[in-house]
Order: structure tokens, then C-alpha cells, then sequence
């Protein structure tokens, strides 16, 4: 009896962001992607999220290789530290691996890495499997789908992908590869789900174009624009439009530099001869032959535009007048940022234009009708939706019901569980070791689950630190207890508290004699649980308890 096919998600199902995709058969491995995901809300002090790779480290020498989509960092992001542990041949487009090069580099690892460059239509032999590269387009160049022929059949895994007619470069997406596929037969199709909810047809990255001009046409202003670093083609019509108004453009933020210098050396994007010039020289020019580009649509706090709107930036400060236009629309979880840095730019007199004004932004997600017109062309026997919440998937799981496929041939799964394929039949058969691990400063996998709940403990309710001087030859109290706290309460307007605080733990070595207080351990948990008791009653906030138990 012939093995079954494996298809197991460690990341990117109910939930943006953190995509990885494991394909299994036999004694073969491939990955497609390995990116990361941003913290929540409640993970106070973590930097990223990514992938349990537990799975992939226990069967480490079935992995024949790592196959990236496109460069976003939902995709590529978490290779630095997923690459510590798991050292195998990536293959990816130019700039996909241009801006993985920038990545490893930053983490020591770009020595003992081994990166192949393709391009579309090309086929990637990786033990059992077969993997060709499909142009597709998306909101940073170079992306791709991909067809990987397994001993049961062809999966078609789409990556981020949209039909745009008239892209701002290169071709649009091939979809004549897709229908060939699918007259030969497509087993599975795995397939992105972010815009279900959006019926029609995705707005084509060349309107926006056409607002910029409207922004650049007749503003006396210098103008400040700003857009996720990696959407090249943006970058690209912004740098047009500052050619054809006699405007020279000026790039700041680390990411923005990097992308543009890395798409510029692989051809993937034209820079007019003498439009670029130092940030430091661009004052010697009046403002209305002046176009900044700038990284922050995000509201990040450590952003070139965050810094310029709170006077944080060493060059550049927000002027009375300035067009400030954010191309971007804010990413779930980034709305309060985002609209702080653009009540800052209107305190400081700048002239913003944003999304909710104007379109400024087109999402690189395909929406209804596409997903629809790609189901349509690869007819598969079965389909998976990926890359999404959970709403998204079952959203996309009625849609290809209604293209006629049966929901016996849909399955929806979540991070971990298995799914099994053969050329007949398809299941959900066990799980495998999966989740978040998370990234705080240089740890990976430091901040458990007691840790989070520590932070959290801190953020909301403060902390209290008891000091307690002890005789060392009879137990006594030497002094009374000191108390020290933070975020809990002002201290000089609340000595009352604080002095009743004292009179508790000194109670409490009042009524314990020598034999029990011996024990320093259960003394700290004894002071810990009354003050915690006598807190929550007084005042019903719960601080951290730190108790200290000194002998002299």
C-alpha cells in the first residue's frame, strides 16, 4: 500500500502572519516559507512570534529543503532562527533571497547558508518531490505560487497571490500555467484566504499611480510619503512622480534603504539617473522639489516617521505645511498607533492625506471573484484554504463549495494537525508538536507562559517589594520592613498604606515564634499571601508580592 501524503501547517491557519507549510511523503520533507507573526496585545516586552519547529528539529534529516513565495516577513521572517537549528539548501526569487541575505547577514548566519536563486518556471528537484515556480503577482515583486508534483499528484500551494491586469511592471500572473495544470489534473489546492470577505475584484497597484500624481500636481510643499518597504512597485510610481514634477527624492529608515538598494542592484526597479540625494543635502532645495520616502505606515514608535512627527528624527522634522501622504492601510493590531502618529502630524500643521480620506492603498490579496477564477482554472479534487483566521478559511470553504466542489473534499485544519492525502481520499489523522514561540530581544522560546503572566501581573496592577531585617542570632527584627514599589502606588501620598502595610508584616513575625519563622521560605510565602489578602480587600488591586528576608 502506497504512503499517504502529508500536508501539516506549523503556522499561518486562524491567524495572519507566521506561514509555514510542511509537505511530507515517505522519507521526504519540503518547507514552504517560514515566517514570522507579531506579538499580541498581552505579550508585554515580546518582540515576534514564530513557529514551533519541534516537528521539523525531530525529523531533521528528512528535510530536503526550504521553498520561499515571496520576501514578506510573514514568510521569510523567522528563517534567522528557524536556520540556527535547521541548516538546509532555500530557494527562492532574486529579491526574495536578496532580502534574506540582508536577514541572515544581520544574524551571523549568512556564511554557512546555502541560497539558490530561481525564477518563474523554474523546477526544483527535492527528493520525492518536484516544485515549479509560477509567477504570480502580489505587493512586492518577485513573488510566486507554486506546483509541487508528489507521488499522488500535483498541489498547487498559491502564497499570497492577486489578479492585477495591469501590473506596474512585468507581466500579469500566469494564468495560463494554472489552467494548464488543471486540465492535466490538480490533486489539492492550497489556497490564500485573507480577502475572502471582500467580493469583486482587488484594485490594481496602477491606481494608486494615478492618486499620486493628483497629490504631486500643483503642492508647493514638500511632500513626505510613506508605504510598507517592501512594496517596490509603490516605491517605484512615488519616484516616478517626483521625476515627472522636478521633485529629487530622499530615502530614510533602515528597511526602505535596504529594499531599495537591493532591488535596484537586481533590476527590479529604475531609478531616474540624478533623482536620489543625501537626506543630510535635501534641505539646500525648496519644498517643492522635495519627496522624502520614509518607513512608519505602521505607527511603529522606532519608525523614521514616527521619530520626524515626535521630534525624535536627527534631520528631518515635521514643517507647517508638509503633505504627508501614509500609502498603507493600518494592519489589524495597528490602528492606535498608527492613528497616534497621524494626530502628531496634524498638531504639527502637516497636510495628511491617509486611507480614510483618500485611496491610497490596494491590498496585494485576491479577492472573491479571483479566488473564484483560480479554483476555476486549476479544478482540483481537493481544497485546503490556508493563510488566514478562522473566519477567512470557512468563508473560503463556502466559496469553493459554491465552484462546485464538495465539502467531503474541503477540510479545514488548524496549526499542527495532519492532514493526509492519497489520490482518492483526504483526512484529518493526529497532530504534531506545534504553537508560538516567542522572541524577546535575543531569547527564543525565554518567555513561557508564567512569564507573560508575570508581565501581565506588572502592567496592570504594579509591584511591591518587602524588605525584612532578621537577627541572625535569635530571629528578631532588627528594623521595621522596608517597602518599595512600582507602578503600584505614589508613595508620599499614600505613607498611610504603606505604614499599614509594615504594621502587617510585623504582625506576622509577631505571631510566629522562632520555630516557624526558621523557615525563611515559608515566612516569604506567609508575608506574600496576607499582604496579598490584605491588599485585595483595602484596595481590590493584586500587585506582585516580592518579599526579601535578610539575616545580620
Amino acid at each position: 500500500m502506497a504512503e499517504s501524503l502529508k500536508i501539516i501547517s506549523l503556522g499561518g491557519l486562524n491567524e495572519i502572519g507566521k506561514n509555514l507549510t510542511v509537505y511530507e511523503y515517505g522519507a521526504d520533507i519540503i518547507i514552504v516559507d517560514c515566517g514570522l507573526g507579531f506579538p499580541d496585545d498581552d505579550m508585554y516586552g515580546v518582540d515576534i512570534v514564530i513557529p514551533d519547529i519541534t516537528y521539523l528539529v525531530q525529523n531533521k534529516s528528512k528535510i530536503r529543503g526550504i521553498v520561499l513565495t515571496h520576501g514578506h516577513e510573514d514568510h521569510i521572517g523567522a528563517l534567522p532562527y528557524i536556520m540556527r537549528e535547521i541548516n538546509v539548501p532555500v530557494y527562492a526569487t532574486a529579491l526574495t533571497i536578496g532580502l534574506l541575505e540582508i536577514k541572515l547577514s544581520e544574524h551571523k548566519l549568512l556564511e554557512n547558508a546555502v541560497l539558490e536563486v530561481k525564477k518563474p518556471g523554474d523546477i526544483i528537484k527535492l527528493g520525492c518531490f518536484k516544485v515549479e515556480l509560477i509567477h504570480v503577482i502580489h505587493s512586492i515583486h518577485d513573488t510566486v505560487s507554486l506546483a509541487i508534483k508528489t507521488p499522488h499528484g500535483v498541489i498547487i500551494h498559491t502564497g499570497d497571490f492577486k489578479v492585477d491586469t495591469t501590473p506596474v511592471s512585468g507581466d500579469m500572473i500566469d494564468i495560463a500555467r494554472f489552467g494548464e495544470l488543471g486540465k492535466k489534473g490538480v490533486l489539492a489546492l492550497l489556497s490564500d484566504s485573507t480577502n475572502v470577505e471582500k467580493q469583486g475584484y482587488s484594485t490594481s497597484e496602477s491606481k494608486v499611480g494615478e492618486r499620486f500624481e493628483e497629490l504631486f500636481q500643483g503642492c508647493g510643499q514638500r511632500i513626505i510619503v510613506t508605504t510598507f518597504a517592501s512594496n517596490i512597485h509603490r516605491v517605484q510610481q512615488v519616484i516616478d512622480c517626483a521625476a515627472k514634477f522636478g521633485r529629487r527624492v530622499a530615502i530614510t529608515g533602515r528597511s526602505m534603504e535596504n529594499v531599495l538598494r537591493v532591488s535596484t542592484e537586481l533590476g527590479c526597479m529604475k531609478i531616474p539617473d540624478g533623482i536620489l540625494m543625501e537626506l543630510g543635502k535635501i534641505h539646500n532645495l525648496p519644498p517643492d522639489r522635495i519627496v522624502i520616502i520614509t518607513t512608519g505606515s505602521q505607527g511603529e514608535p522606532m519608525s523614521a516617521l514616527y521619530r520626524m512627527a515626535f521630534s525624535g528624527h536627527r534631520q528631518i522634522e515635521i514643517k507647517h505645511g508638509d503633505r504627508v501622504i501614509i500609502s498603507a492601510s493600518a494592519v489589524p493590531g495597528n490602528e492606535k498607533t498608527v492613528s497616534r502618529v497621524i494626530d502628531e502630524l496634524f498638531r504639527r500643521g502637516a497636510d495628511v492625506i491617509y486611507d480614510k480620506v483618500s485611496d491610497l492603498h490596494v491590498s496585494g490579496h485576491a479577492y472573491q471573484e479571483e479566488l473564484k477564477m483560480l479554483i476555476a482554472l486549476t479544478k482540483p479534487k481537493f481544497f485546503i484554504p490556508v493563510h488566514g483566521e478562522h473566519r477567512h478559511l470557512c468563508n473560503h470553504a463556502k466559496l469553493a463549495e459554491q465552484m462546485g466542489i464538495k465539502s467531503s473534499k474541503i477540510v479545514i485544519a488548524d496549526i499542527g494537525r495532519v492532514i493526509e492525502l492519497t489520490g482518492k481520499t483526504i483526512q484529518k489523522r493526529g497532530t504534531v508538536p506545534s504553537g508560538k514561540v516567542l522572541v524577546d530581544g535575543t531569547g527564543v522560546g525565554d518567555v513561557a507562559s508564567v512569564v507573560l503572566r508575570d508581565r501581565k501581573q506588572l502592567a496592570q496592577d504594579g509591584m511591591l517589594v518587602v524588605i525584612v531585617n532578621l537577627s541572625s542570632a535569635d530571629g528578631s527584627l532588627i528594623s521595621e520592613p522596608d517597602i518599595i514599589t512600582r507602578g503600584f502606588v505614589y508613595v508620599k501620598e499614600s505613607e498611610e498604606l504603606i505604614q499599614e502595610l509594615k504594621n502587617v508584616v510585623m504582625d506576622i513575625l509577631d505571631n510566629y515564634n522562632d520555630d516557624n519563622v526558621a523557615d525563611r521560605t515559608s515566612l516569604k510565602r506567609i508575608i506574600r499571601s496576607e499582604l496579598s489578602e490584605y491588599l485585595y480587600n483595602k484596595i481590590k488591586r493584586n500587585p506582585m508580592i516580592l518579599p526579601t528576608v535578610t539575616e545580620f
